[in-house]
């Protein structure tokens, strides 16, 4: 039998990639959101393959990791005690080891620990790499309807109504849709706030992502607001996307006001940023004009 002719490409191997252990240095992992089949190749094979892991709760990270047959050392690291175990952690990278983070679900540092430990490998040189997969942030924007092509993600807002709605006022002109972490208990406060600072603009409750009772509600805030406090507080995981306003929308800021009660902790430069990156304003005009209020003009 004669050969085929030499342009015509040989038949691709379907062969599944060979694993890939992770390389020595800081690899932040992903982990499912509550779908354990959510885990990647790539995240399995760094996960068996680290000299260790660090874990938000190493109660939770080893639940994945029966799930998957993987015994790798799991040491705790989190907000309580992370400024203790970094020294550690920074020696062993420069040791050479095979360092993982992980957080309780999703992708770490994205309202879970892991910033200053990133920060402060980085800063000595260490290598530092990502292993993406699973984000309640992203998986809820996908899903929601609400525009995705801008967006920004604010993390929970605070606990009190009164500086809730100062959060959401510094938030009010971003042209994109917002993205909030909530609790369950705190939804419908956070939802009539939102109302009453950016108005009544389209929003999504998505809750418990991934999971049996995964759910999606649409409509309009005040809506929303409504039918959480009349239902109660809804249980799970919370992401809360709010749309952008239409355009032309006039947000009501009183402007002197925020401007003397941000001057006192931020100065009149840092104050001034602040309106200006809330309100869409002139930087150098709103700085003219906390001068004048510091100095007690009208």
């Amino acid at each position: 039998m004669s050969e085929p002719p030499s342009d015509i490409p040989a038949k691709t191997s379907r062969r599944a990639p060979a694993p890939q252990p992770p390389e020595p240095g800081l690899n932040i992992v992903s982990t499912p959101i509550g779908n354990l089949r959510d885990i990647t190749l790539r995240a399995l094979d760094a996960l068996a393959g680290a000299d260790r892991i660090l874990a938000e709760d190493t109660r939770v990270a080893r639940k994945l990791m029966d799930a998957y047959g993987i015994s790798a050392k799991v040491q705790p690291y989190h907000d309580h005690n992370g400024a203790k175990m970094r020294p550690d952690i920074l020696q062993a990278l420069a040791d050479g080891e095979r360092v993982v983070l992980i957080s309780d679900a999703g992708t770490p540092l994205i309202s879970d620990p892991g910033y200053k430990l990133v920060r402060e490998a980085v800063e000595a040189g260490h290598p530092v790499r990502s292993l993406p997969g699973a984000s309640a942030l992203l998986a809820g924007l996908a899903a929601s309807g609400l525009p995705s092509d801008a967006f920004f993600f604010a993390g929970f807002l605070p606990p009190r109504s009164g500086t809730r709605q100062n959060r959401l006022k510094e938030l009010a002109a971003i042209p994109g849709t917002l993205v909030f972490y909530e609790s369950g208990p705190r939804l419908a406060a956070s939802l009539a706030d939102i109302a009453s600072v950016l108005g009544d603009r389209e929003a999504v409750v998505a809750r418990e992502l991934t999971k049996k009772f995964e759910e999606y509600r649409r409509g309009p805030i005040r809506e929303l607001a409504d039918f959480y406090a009349g239902a109660g507080a809804p249980r799970g995981e919370i992401t809360l996307l709010v749309g952008p306003g239409e355009a032309g929308d006039n947000v009501q800021v009183d402007i002197d006001a925020e401007l003397t009660a941000l001057i006192p902790g931020l100065g009149v430069k840092g104050a001034a940023a602040r309106v200006a990156q809330a309100t869409g304003l002139s930087k150098r005009d709103l700085y003219a004009r906390a001068q004048v209020l510091k100095e007690g003009g009208g």
